[in-house]
């Protein structure tokens, strides 16, 4: 695939390129991490929630597999960034 076939999709994934902010609860971390890796069993999630979401090609599943997955991940990143 050529970078200008690329599927953009800005309303699912946030890019950010730091880490965790010092200010995050490690058990709300590890607790939501957990219940990600839960409902995605099949998927090697980084530490970094951040890393899974940078470090995705585009195209290498599925279209509904992908908005799904990445959405899931987002959507643990901003649980954990607002403490919830």
């Amino acid at each position: 695939m050529r970078l200008r076939d690329a599927v953009r999709m800005p309303s699912v994934v946030r890019r950010r390129s730091h880490r965790a902010s010092p200010r995050v609860d490690p058990d709300l971390a590890g607790r939501v991490h957990s219940e990600l890796a839960a409902d995605l069993p099949d998927e090697d999630l980084s530490e970094y929630l951040y890393d899974c979401i940078d470090m995705y090609r585009m195209g290498s599943k599925p279209r509904c597999e992908e908005v799904e997955y990445l959405g899931m991940v987002q959507e643990a990143i901003d649980r954990i960034e607002a403490g919830r």
